[in-house]
């Protein structure tokens, strides 16, 4: 499994977690600095930051992918729409959340999140809205 990291770095404690929930081993991380300048367009930024994970074409396709995703919104909103047309469907993430009374503040892995089982679920009940 490749981790596609534009959040914070993981720390190891974080790999084992989310090595733990898929139940196989990160073999590579790839961290990307998701930094943009927000007086320039979104978009062209973000392609920029796809192209430095250096993934080829067919890459993006079949090789076993789960992406930590920015903390910025616009930028994770057209990560997802980046990527989808890359590898022709939603990618699992990685959802962190804070440890609860932890000093100095720190996050664990709460749950990876397949976006495609999302997206077909909704679509699902899209069809039955209809009826």
């Amino acid at each position: 499994m490749i981790l596609v990291n534009f959040a914070h770095p993981m720390t190891d404690e974080q790999l084992r977690q989310v090595e733990a929930l898929i139940g196989q081993p990160v073999g590579q991380v790839i961290h990307i600095d998701a930094q943009i300048d927000p007086q320039e367009p979104l978009a062209p930024q973000v392609i920029r930051m796809v192209d430095r994970v250096g993934l080829t074409a067919e890459e993006w396709q079949t090789r076993p992918l789960l992406v930590a995703l920015p903390s910025l919104n616009y930028s994770a909103g057209v990560l997802l729409a980046e990527l989808h047309g890359r590898m022709g469907y939603f990618p699992s993430i990685v959802r962190l959340r804070p440890v609860v009374g932890a000093t100095p503040p720190c996050f664990e892995v709460a749950e990876i999140i397949n976006l495609q089982a999302v997206r077909d679920a909704a679509r699902a009940r899209r069809s039955t809205a209809q009826s």
